[in-house]
């Protein structure tokens, strides 16, 4: 089944994925992570995405992020990877691409999935020694620059500690095993995720195909008998 063109609606959140090449590393050492959000920063800023989560393991990042229109998000990543990847090359002194094609996204619906998309990114980071999520900033930790919280984010309580402490709640659940594998099927086969009545909309206004054909021939309305 052939892979649907890369679909992104500006002022919806979506489910981001890059991975290495190969799956190779690319963050090495914890200055590659630093130098990687600061781009980041920077890029979201200039092309208005707002970022809402995020992680970084050794060979893949992922985020939670809404453009302001349809070509924000594409823009941003590009200009990451221009200042990224040949500062990477450069520094380990390697040459050729870094990241396995282009980057992979879902469009979100926000109302059911963006608290659970969140914490599936954050929690890619549990068990891996060296990576970094944005998990510290939404259980309140520390401040995290590179964030802009969401306004769902900010409706789960009226003062930081109250929104903190319902986050860290939410976490504590922990997501269940059909709950990943529904977000994860999601990102990496670039399929919208929400409800039903959330893809039949985006399909109405995206005026194209969002999820993959049903298998076999299209149906065809028979002629009627004279």
């Amino acid at each position: 089944m052939a892979r649907l063109p890369r679909l992104v609606v500006a002022h919806q959140p979506h489910h981001v994925i890059q991975q290495g090449n190969d799956r190779q590393l690319i963050f090495r050492e914890p200055d590659d992570y630093q130098r990687f959000l600061g781009w980041l920063k920077q890029s979201a800023k200039e092309y208005k995405v707002a970022i809402h989560a995020y992680v970084l393991t050794p060979d893949q990042w992922q985020l939670l992020a809404t453009p302001a229109d349809a070509d924000g998000l594409a823009q941003a990543m590009q200009r990451v990877g221009r200042f990224y990847v040949p500062w990477f090359n450069a520094k380990y002194g390697r040459s050729g691409s870094l990241f396995q094609g282009r980057f992979k996204t879902s469009v979100i619906d926000a109302a059911h999935f963006l608290m659970q998309c969140s914490l599936y990114i954050e929690f890619r980071a549990q068990g891996v020694g060296d990576a970094c999520s944005s998990y510290e900033h939404h259980s309140g930790v520390r401040p995290d620059p590179v964030i802009t919280d969401h306004a769902l984010y900010w409706a789960l309580g009226n003062t930081p500690f109250q929104r903190e402490a319902a986050y860290k709640e939410l976490a504590e659940r922990a997501l269940t095993a059909a709950q990943l594998q529904v977000i994860a099927a999601a990102v990496l086969k670039g399929w919208p995720l929400g409800s039903d009545a959330f893809k039949a909309e985006l399909q109405h206004k995206a005026k194209r195909q969002v999820l993959p054909a049903k298998r076999g021939r299209p149906f065809k309305i028979k002629a009627a008998e004279s």
